[in-house]
């Protein structure tokens, strides 16, 4: 499908366009986005599913989703099909091209036979704790392994018997015979395949070697005739091992691109560190609307086109950093504010009696569905004498600068009537209801003389009003960068990151949104409804505020 985000060059497609003008693939560009499905998909990913099927569709491509199942003792077919519809939601369609790692075991086993039988790879009866002590460091090259000069026969068939299940898990390994004291670590002789007697979501109990992230990455790649495979930074350093795996095996050969993977601030993004959070209880779930997973993005009411933006305007980098959260928030207030439809819809209710019009009066208001889409057209809210407004909207002894409502004082209904507060009703000292008196001349909102009225506030008419819990969701962390420092990330967890409301009053026309949908309360925020909603039990999420109220807080605005 064709999206609307900018096009922006950046050094990847800078060797794209390198690629296509040396004729290295022809006129082809093919990528991938190759997950492990070993946990859910969060923004970090999407940044990823972005970039390469962007590329593609930009130079009319190709982009394949290739799950890299080579461990069936951290997969599950639950993380399989949540990726898929993660990538779904954010609008992208790999067609006829869904692929798994697991789908080549035949052929990489072919290919790991061939180095044995060119004497590039060789089976060893040390342990993996042996073998990674003999690695050596960054100074003192590696220790030769006492099996490394077994004959070819030999070689071929222990891995025939691994293969078979004669032996036990860890009992031995197959290894790339490279160079162990290569100053790149990844080069020292890296294991290709482990014995491990597990059940594979994809190929059951058919294999009980599993061949590793290195040697498995690149021959899919290969196999699917990827031409641009792009990475995060973090594989700078197996790019060698990935050159020199294909080079030996003589087959098509990729081109690997590293990019800094994605950080923001107030956010973590480690799967460990979120799966910890989602064990210890700190959220909900995966899908807890705090959470950075898509699945949370997605329950939180961050449009799938707003998360898109964020990440073409972040572009992309050769050098890891951090970027602001508020940044993020940009793009989703800039996407719903020329999308969302309004409605009206009070949190902390006060109840209002207008004592000039008819108690069984039933009215409605025109509002603008959208005033930044003059092509939304209106919608018609309905209107009585007993209303809400939010508590925070009046004041009994108002400070300079308040413009809302206090005794004596006029302001606007929005789009309805000029209202006068004439009595405060209390019960001891908390404050239960208000009276007020409207100018019939004024209806629609404007003074019939011309009087300017400072305060305009919102209100949702009673008898007509839904009841509603919503929930207010801000930032999980109370500091930047949560990770940094000796103290536990835990223990920045934002106390008010959320804020149950119960009881509150929206207009009747909510009930007609339904789950992904993100929409305005007007002077409030944008809102979505909530998964957990059910027929007289109505639950609305807060996607974010109208303006950025941590900065305001910090004294930045």
């Amino acid at each position: 499908m064709a999206h609307d985000e900018r096009m922006t060059k950046d050094f990847v497609r800078d060797i794209v366009d390198a690629h296509l003008a040396s004729g290295r693939f022809g006129q082809r560009v093919h990528t991938r986005f190759p997950p492990e499905p070993n946990g859910y998909l969060h923004i970090g990913h999407a940044k990823s599913i972005v970039l390469n099927f962007g590329i593609a569709e930009e130079y009319g491509g190709k982009c394949n989703v290739r799950f890299d199942d080579t461990n069936p003792v951290r997969e599950e077919e639950e993380f399989v099909d949540s990726i898929l519809e993660d990538v779904r939601w954010l609008g992208y369609d790999w067609e006829d091209r869904l692929f798994y790692a697991s789908d080549y075991f035949d052929q990489l086993y072919e290919w790991a036979v061939d180095l044995i039988r060119k004497g590039w790879a060789y089976v060893d009866d040390q342990t993996v704790d042996e073998i990674r002590a003999q690695r050596g460091d960054l100074t003192t090259p590696g220790t030769l392994s006492p099996f490394r000069d077994r004959s070819v026969d030999e070689n071929l068939d222990l891995f025939a018997r691994m293969r078979a299940g004669e032996f036990a898990e860890g009992e031995r390994v197959l290894r790339a015979k490279v160079d162990m004291s290569h100053p790149n670590m990844n080069m020292r002789d890296p294991i290709m395949y482990r014995v491990l007697h597990a059940t594979h979501h994809n190929t059951g109990d058919r294999w009980c070697i599993y061949p590793s992230y290195d040697w498995a990455h690149g021959q899919s790649d290969s196999i699917e005739g990827i031409t641009q495979s792009i990475c995060t930074l973090e594989f700078e350093n197996h790019r060698p091992l990935y050159d020199w795996l294909l080079d030996r095996l003589g087959v098509h050969h990729p081109q690997q691109i590293e990019f800094a993977r994605l950080n923001i601030s107030y956010t973590v993004l480690s799967k460990r560190r979120l799966r910890q959070m989602v064990e210890d209880g700190l959220v909900s779930g995966w899908d807890d609307p705090r959470m950075p997973t898509l699945r949370g993005m997605r329950r939180r009411g961050y449009p799938p086109a707003a998360l898109r933006d964020f990440l073409s305007r972040i572009g992309v980098a050769k050098v890891n950093s951090t970027i602001a959260f508020e940044t993020l928030e940009h793009s989703i207030r800039d996407h719903l504010n020329r999308t969302a439809r309004r409605f009206m819809g009070v949190l902390d209710p006060l109840p209002v009696t207008i004592e000039n019009l008819p108690a069984d009066l039933d009215d409605t208001m025109d509002f603008a569905v959208n005033p930044e889409d003059p092509g939304a057209g209106t919608r018609a809210i309905p209107f009585s004498a007993d209303l809400v407004i939010e508590r925070d909207d009046f004041m009994e002894d108002p400070p300079k600068g308040f413009h809302r409502l206090a005794p004596g004082r006029e302001v606007r209904l929005r789009n309805a009537y000029l209202a006068t507060c004439t009595e405060v009703v209390r019960d001891g000292s908390e404050v239960t209801g208000l009276v007020c008196r409207v100018d019939p001349g004024s209806r629609g909102g404007n003074a019939p003389d011309g009087r300017r009225v400072k305060g305009t506030i919102h209100w949702v008419s009673v008898p007509h009003a839904v009841e509603a819990e919503v929930r207010l969701f801000d930032r999980l962390f109370t500091v930047e960068d949560p990770m940094a420092g000796d103290g536990d990330f835990m223990s920045y967890i934002n106390p008010d990151s959320l804020v149950v409301r119960k009881g509150c009053k929206v207009e009747p026309a909510v009930t007609g949104i339904g789950p992904g949908e993100t929409f305005q309360f007007e002077r409030l925020g944008y809102f979505c409804v909530d998964p957990d909603t059910t027929d007289g039990h109505l639950v609305i999420n807060r996607t974010i505020t109208l303006r950025d109220t941590w900065a305001r807080i910090r004294g930045e605005r």
